[in-house]
């Protein structure tokens, strides 16, 4: 028989932060510290809203783009929060959360050829996400000792005549690395210098703890430069719902809503009326969540520091990338020898590139129980080895 599968999709290699997830799911007493969720019920307030629109029979299909109420909510909140001016007509889509956005920006602007430029460690969806777009995925290795932040330098040494896109994964997953305003203006100008294109993926930008979150489109002469990516899913704990949206101008947009109308119609409406919701009053349910991550951020570092643990301090995100270098393990061998020792599930720091080795990704979108009781696990388990080592 005629092989039935792309030899493109053949390539890519499925998602490594699922397999532990899966594995931990099976597993009688585990605690899972391996998945991006927030464990705070959407608001009450949100999820109301969404059951009175299906009380009222509001269960047709938006506009392709999205609700208008909802668009214009999303444009307010841009410029309440970050001094943004868009125009919610014709340059925003509401999307099937922030990994649509990605996909279909990346199908909307890449030709065969084209290159993308990925810092890594990062989400995992950019890569094969330009290779299914026909792109070319450039990876830069963001290094610890500049706190995973992409430098200029790194930039531009690897800009080639085909790059074309920049994605820029701020706050980063899985680091929780962060860029600041005179970092992003570095960026910026080698940008604009090489006429570049840049996909800003800003689904943590509320859960920041150095600053206010920064944007790039912000900068002068970026707005046009600058596909603009977030959603609902982490800062107001609505993963389940999905929903995101992206920003851009008009051109870009109009190419992407192509994609968007064929392949998915529009988002759940159901989701959209919630996410209405969301953005008029959901403002301090943000301000709440955030300042109980940034106390479980505070805790999970100082329990590092007492076990000796290298990591450095994160400021975005809700992620901690510690360094288990010492161990003489694989990112690999250590999530699973301390999953079989301890029942604690991480995730590898190469799940999110191949410059991840070292390293693992630990949540702190858990309870501050779950994370007592899995840290004090990931204690002993260090413990234990340090002193079969000294032997």
């Amino acid at each position: 028989m005629r092989d039935p599968l792309s030899k493109t999709i053949v390539t890519i290699e499925p998602s490594g932060i699922r397999k532990f997830f899966d594995i931990v799911s099976e597993m009688q007493d585990a605690i899972s510290l391996g998945v991006g969720e927030p464990d705070f019920d959407t608001p009450w307030h949100i999820r109301d809203e969404a059951i009175y629109s299906l009380e009222k029979g509001r269960t047709f299909y938006t506009s392709n783009a999205g609700l208008k109420e909802l668009k214009t909510e999303i444009a307010n909140y841009l410029d309440r929060r970050f001094g943004m001016t868009y125009d919610y007509a014709k340059e925003m889509i509401v999307t099937v959360g922030g990994s649509e956005a990605i996909d279909i920006a990346m199908r909307a602007m890449l030709d065969p050829g084209d290159e993308v430029l990925i810092p890594q460690p990062s989400y995992v969806s950019y890569l094969p996400c330009a290779v299914l777009a026909n792109g070319v995925p450039v990876i830069i290795e963001l290094q610890a000792e500049h706190e995973f932040r992409l430098t200029a330098e790194q930039l531009e040494a690897a800009i080639t005549p085909r790059t074309k896109l920049l994605v820029l994964p701020f706050p980063n997953n899985p680091t929780g690395a962060v860029m600041e305003r005179e970092d992003l203006e570095k960026i910026a100008e080698v940008v604009i210098r090489h006429d570049l294109y840049v996909i800003s993926d800003e689904i943590y930008a509320e859960l920041t703890y150095l600053e206010n979150h920064v944007s790039i489109a912000s900068l002068p002469g970026m707005k046009e430069r600058t596909i603009l990516i977030n959603g609902f899913s982490k800062a107001y704990a609505m993963t389940g719902w999905r929903l995101g949206y992206v920003c851009g101008p008009a051109a870009i947009i109009e190419q992407m809503l192509k994609i968007h109308q064929y392949a998915i119609m529009c988002a759940p409406t159901t989701s959209q009326y919630a996410a209405v919701d969301a953005m008029r009053n959901g403002d301090e349910d943000v301000r709440r969540m955030r300042e109980e991550y940034d106390g479980r951020r505070r805790y999970v570092l100082h329990r590092f520091r007492e076990m000796g643990l290298s990591c450095f301090e994160p400021f975005g995100a809700f992620y901690v990338f510690p360094c288990i270098q010492e161990f003489g393990m694989t990112s690999d061998e250590f999530a699973n020898a301390l999953l079989q020792a301890q029942k604690v599930a991480v995730v590898p720091g190469t799940a999110f590139g191949a410059c991840g080795e070292g390293f693992v990704r630990i949540s702190y979108a858990y309870s501050m129980e779950d994370l007592k009781r899995a840290l004090d696990r990931i204690e002993a388990f260090i413990n234990d080895f340090r002193a079969k080592n000294k032997e």
